[in-house]
């Protein structure tokens, strides 16, 4: 097992892998950035580094300096977390020229899964069901060709995307061109790779994944599956397990499809297999994660297994010590994301200092954050602050547990999205489980942006 592990990440997934580590037995590093230095991951942490300044690029995203921090403390791993350089096939290959195991993929299957297209390829000869699209578009008339060919509308999507960016709803001919640009331009300056590729885009549907666990020895579980549908701009706001609107059958088929994808590219770690599924419970291959994902907490709330720690012991060379038939699903989990953001305003990031905070607690309450009153929300990064999760018997009660959470919640100087959070459970059609993709954009709009509307007035049938 490891003895030191490097954490090249900052907020409440460092924090999460610290906690792990630390029931493990194993040290672990912080690096920060100078807008980090009064974060509670370099607080909990046994040692930390400086990195840089403010910005990603001089700091999170800056390999020589995370390798130098490696080097100085003798750390043997590094661990990504999420986002930044976590699905990253040069970090993962200079990790592992400089002696340092990477907790995540090899490059080589970085570069298979996080390229789309090839994915989707990879998919298509696992006998995964993948959506009708294209290969790399090499002009906007050869989009406009092949768009014609599947039908509107279609989704033009960045060949190297991820995390909701770089992608786009083209509903008809008219357009087609200046949307082909404006994604190429987009792919281009988010992943440094302006190239692009076109899917059918599939309306009502429903954004449903399924966690993976692998080990080096060609062993590979499922741990169910998680729905995310409620989201806005491809970015996911709810998440639960399992999902209300997944029966039996159609579970086997989707997590049966994410194993033989696992073992078709001999994946090691945790991962996660994204469908999009529609309305008569046709599925189709999205994407593969090749890292821990924000929402897993609400699988290990379900199954009670720890997914850093089975992360960690996977790269470490150990064979997983769970059997399938050993993992069960136990009651519903619901997991929110707590942004400094204005839901009611365009989303326009609120990155203040935090006046006085409160999270919640009782039966079946977790909440992962790296906040704190006095705390000054820097302004260089994402503006998640926290998840709230939840755990009940069944989803019903947890809609409930949830509802009462979130009352208990108050965080003070920004502005949040916990007051949007409050309205979509009390919502009729949240409730019944009857959502799709577009949801939340429906939401928004009736709700008109009135804080203080009543709870019956924002009752929508979607």
């Amino acid at each position: 097992m490891f003895k030191k592990i490097l954490i090249a990440n900052r907020g409440e997934i460092a924090i999460r892998i610290i906690r792990a580590c630390n029931e493990m037995g194993i040290k672990t590093v912080a690096v920060y950035s100078k807008a980090d230095k009064d974060s509670l991951h370099v607080k909990f942490a046994d040692e930390a580094i400086c990195i840089g300044e403010g910005p990603a690029i001089e700091s999170y995203l800056n390999i020589p300096r995370i390798i130098a921090a490696g080097e100085i403390t003798n750390a043997d791993a590094i661990h990504p977390g999420y986002g930044f350089l976590a699905e990253n096939a040069k970090f993962s290959k200079i990790c592992k020229d400089n002696d340092f195991t990477f907790i995540g993929p090899d490059a080589e299957t970085i570069d298979l899964m996080g390229d789309k297209v090839n994915a989707r390829k990879a998919a298509n000869e696992a006998g995964v069901p993948i959506i009708p699209g294209s290969d790399t578009l090499s002009s906007a008339e050869e989009f406009m060709e092949i768009a014609e060919r599947i039908g509107y509308p279609v989704m033009l999507k960045a060949v190297a995307g991820g995390g909701g960016k770089g992608m786009r709803v083209i509903k008809d001919p008219t357009e087609a061109e200046k949307g082909f640009n404006i994604i190429q331009a987009e792919a281009g300056m988010a992943f440094n790779n302006s190239e692009i590729y076109v899917e059918k885009f599939v309306e009502g549907g429903r954004h449903i994944e399924v966690q993976i666990l692998s080990d080096q020895y060609g062993n590979h579980l499922h741990l169910g599956e998680r729905e995310c549908s409620i989201q806005r701009s491809n970015q996911k706001l709810i998440e639960e397990c399992p999902s209300s609107f997944v029966d039996n059958d159609l579970r086997k088929d989707l997590t049966d499809k994410a194993l033989q994808l696992a073992e078709k590219v001999n994946y090691v770690g945790a991962g996660t297999i994204e469908y999009l599924v529609d309305k008569e419970k046709n599925f189709y291959f999205i994407e593969m994660n090749t890292r821990i994902q924000v929402e897993h907490t609400v699988t290990e709330m379900v199954c009670m297994i720890d997914l850093v720690k089975e992360q960690i012991r996977t790269y470490a060379g150990e064979k997983i010590n769970i059997n399938q038939e050993d993992i069960k699903m136990n009651g519903h989990a619901i997991e929110c994301r707590i942004n400094a953001e204005d839901p009611f305003n365009d989303f326009i990031p609120s990155p203040k200092k935090i006046e006085s905070l409160n999270f919640p607690g009782g039966i079946g309450v977790r909440t992962d954050s790296f906040i704190y009153a006095g705390y000054q929300i820097p302004t260089f990064y994402d503006s998640m602050l926290g998840k709230l999760i939840v755990h009940s018997s069944n989803r019903e009660k947890a809609i409930i547990r949830m509802k009462r959470a979130l009352q208990e919640t108050f965080i003070e100087g920004p502005e949040t999205t916990l007051l949007l959070l409050e309205k979509i459970f009390e919502n009729k059609e949240f409730k019944k489980g009857n959502f799709d993709i577009n949801f939340l954009g429906k939401f928004l709009k009736n709700i008109k942006g009135d804080k203080n509307e009543s709870s019956e007035q924002l009752d929508v049938y979607i």
